[in-house]
């Protein structure tokens, strides 16, 4: 078998990383499914009696930096109107959550220094690349590549000088960089210096998992997290509404022509200080651009079929048994949410609520971060 060539190999970072966010548009249909009359009409109020809506009286207070979610039901999933609506993101269909604390923003760099200071933890994009571990998840018969390409970095965004006639081939936009990692996000000269309240990124699922047992918490469900992000707003396509034309004043996502020129109309080209945009309903920041933020959810584009044939209202649901996607079947991946500074219009508008992207546990990347979340009971 031919091996892949130099341009793809130069993004496959520690174990496989050229799978990439939210690019992997997914062509595969979807046939609508529709519930039976009995399931679509399950009272609202049996549903929340079953789950924890409030804080309960014996919290004194509530964790810094968090918010309180109270719990609640809601149709997960894209809206018929979505004309951005992706396959994957369909068919709607209702979930309950109990209530739990989530972090009011991305975690920092600054909080992550403190995390690496305490511990000395090492992030994936940090560490030498295990050839006899990353070829496990390329197809059979790859080449090895050459020791120089073979070393520590991540991917890095970088603009093209002009428009480009394949969005689908994200390869022209992104290029594997040596040394970059969340203390370099642009490269081994680039610096986190006064940015410490940006939030982290290059940060590989293990690194966030790391983070969150060191602070005693945990990544969201993908449910915990598209249920918080819509706040009061259960029935609209955004955080804010459905109005469109306030993007730039609530996101921080790319609006121009992508990814040749950014207008920069929402202030901000590449990442942008936490809380910069007004919050959502629940009080949270950033549900929408900035980074994408991982979940604890593998990536299974039937499980939300599944979920919409399932019997009732699915409680607190922890994702998919196992992943599985066809368009990367040697990755077994997770789900990302929220989108990015590099959301366009044009190309993904994943700063919509229902918006949801596959990307390889060991990928880090310069638009990926995360936040965290407590239950109740510590999981």
């Amino acid at each position: 078998m031919e091996s892949i060539n130099l341009q793809k190999l130069k993004t496959y970072r520690a174990k496989a990383a050229f799978v990439l966010l939210f690019v992997s548009v997914f062509v595969l249909g979807c046939f609508n499914i529709k519930k039976d009359k009995k399931q679509n009409e399950a009272p609202q109020k049996v549903v929340e009696d079953m789950i924890i809506v409030d804080m309960p009286n014996h919290i004194e207070s509530i964790p810094q930096g968090m918010v309180w979610i109270p719990g609640g039901s809601f149709d997960q999933g894209a809206m018929d109107i979505d004309n951005f609506a992706m396959a994957h993101e369909k068919p709607r269909h209702m979930v309950a959550v109990d209530g739990f604390f989530m972090d009011a923003h991305e975690v920092t760099n600054a909080q992550f220094s403190q995390f690496v200071e305490e511990t000395g933890y090492v992030t994936v994009s940090e560490r030498q690349i295990d050839w006899e571990e990353m070829k496990k998840q390329l197809p059979q018969g790859t080449h090895k590549p050459h020791d120089s390409i073979l070393q520590p970095g991540s991917l890095v965004f970088k603009k093209t000088k002009s428009s480009v006639p394949n969005l689908y081939d994200y390869s022209q936009w992104w290029e594997w960089k040596i040394g970059a990692n969340w203390k370099h996000p642009y490269g081994p000269n680039s610096t986190i210096e006064g940015r410490e309240n940006h939030p982290v990124v290059h940060i590989a699922l293990e690194d966030a998992q790391a983070y969150c047992k060191w602070a005693g918490k945990r990544l969201p469900t993908e449910a915990e997290w598209e249920y918080a992000a819509r706040g009061n707003n259960k029935d609209a396509q955004f955080f804010w509404g459905d109005e469109i034309g306030v993007l730039s004043k609530y996101a921080n996502t790319w609006e121009g022509k992508f990814p040749v020129n950014n207008s920069l109309d929402d202030g901000f080209e590449r990442t942008a200080p936490v809380m910069s945009y007004p919050k959502n309903g629940f009080g949270l920041y950033d549900m929408a651009g900035n980074v994408w933020e991982w979940t604890s959810d593998w990536f299974n584009i039937d499980y939300y079929n599944e979920l919409a044939n399932g019997n009732g209202v699915a409680r607190n649901p922890a994702g998919a048994s196992k992943a599985f996607n066809p368009n990367n079947p040697y990755l077994q991946e997770k789900v990302i949410k929220g989108g990015s500074f590099l959301c366009s219009a044009s190309y993904c508008a994943s700063y919509r609520i229902s918006a949801r992207m596959a990307t390889s546990p060991d990928s880090g990347m310069e638009h990926l971060g995360f936040r965290t979340v407590l239950s109740l009971k510590i999981e």
